[in-house]
């Protein structure tokens, strides 16, 4: 059964919009981790307004981002959306109807995780339906004040289990959280 994974760039104060903030930390450390990351995924699961910001912006972005960004353009995507009919990125589909039960009939599928980028609508849902199964925080030294939060208010009190961590040389660092 494939997993659902989520990968988010966050701040110190849990923001997660508009991750421009997270320019000044790149570091060759975390492009080695999010080119593993996406190596080892086997599609994407996407909200659809992060699918509409990535299939504007990916296509265009081969010849700087080489072999990730070839995965990024030819990884199946599964989009969960009420409004977005015919997607036009490459491998993408539409994921419309009972979103637990479509969730399930991808986890069933033989192929490798499925990994969230963004999508924070998309990721509160599925946390309430408790069908996350890992969580990869890339944390950054910043306090942004304003935005979209990962986890808003109202959400299920869950508790999740430290899998994993990972400091780079930016002080950024990579908490991995399991399902307790």
């Amino acid at each position: 059964m494939r997993k659902i994974i989520v990968s988010e760039f966050m701040s110190l104060d849990g923001v997660m919009e508009n991750p421009a903030w997270t320019f000044p930390f790149a570091s060759p450390e975390q492009d080695a981790f999010k080119f593993k990351e996406l190596q080892e995924a086997g599609a994407l699961l996407l909200g659809r307004v992060t699918y509409e910001g990535f299939a504007q912006a990916w296509p265009n972005m081969l010849a700087e981002t080489g072999e990730y960004g070839q995965w990024m353009n030819d990884y199946p995507k599964h989009v969960v959306s009420t409004t977005l009919e015919n997607p036009e990125w490459n491998n993408s589909s539409v994921i419309q109807g009972d979103l637990a039960e479509e969730i399930a009939k991808l986890k069933d599928q033989p192929g490798r995780d499925l990994l969230v980028f963004g999508s924070a609508t998309l990721v509160q849902s599925l946390l309430k339906l408790n069908l996350v199964d890992e969580y990869r925080l890339m944390t950054y030294p910043v306090v942004v004040g304003t935005g979209k939060r990962l986890f808003e208010e109202g959400l299920p009190n869950t508790s999740l289990k430290l899998a994993g961590s990972e400091t780079f040389s930016s002080g950024t660092i990579v908490l991995t959280y399991v399902p307790a």
